[in-house]
């Protein structure tokens, strides 16, 4: 009997032994994992905003859809703070024509300062 405890003991603490290191060398991996994510996938303000809201319904980074591409915005539109306050009203009122005769949804419920960083996200975008 004291030679089975012994035994079991003897198997136990060598398997204890194997998994510490694993869970040290998955840390390790984990935190670089981390670290490299948080240099990748930054998202700016604006950016969040318009993953919350229906933006993406009609509209894509980079794609037309009903609305047009993000990009295509940005290539429109300087980067300059006349044309940040249009298309944070533009966002807020809504409206048509400009890109076509399907209307904007109007956003009236949406603050003026979250509207901007919508807009600055979207023509941050341009290349």
């Amino acid at each position: 009997m004291k030679k089975t405890f012994l035994i079991l003991g003897a198997v136990v603490i060598f398997m204890a032994s194997f998994s510490k290191a694993d869970l040290t060398k998955e840390k390790a991996v984990a935190s670089i994992a981390t670290k490299n994510t948080h240099a990748v996938f930054q998202v700016s303000p604006g950016e969040k905003l318009i993953n919350k809201s229906d933006c993406l319904g009609c509209h894509n980074k980079t794609n037309k859809i009903i609305g047009p591409a993000y990009v295509d915005v940005a290539k429109k539109y300087a980067n300059n703070e006349k044309n940040i306050n249009y298309l944070a009203d533009k966002i807020i009122k809504g409206g048509t024509g400009v890109w076509g005769t399907m209307p904007m949804t109007a956003h009236a419920t949406l603050k003026k300062e979250d509207a901007k960083l919508m807009a600055k996200y979207i023509l941050s975008l341009k290349k």
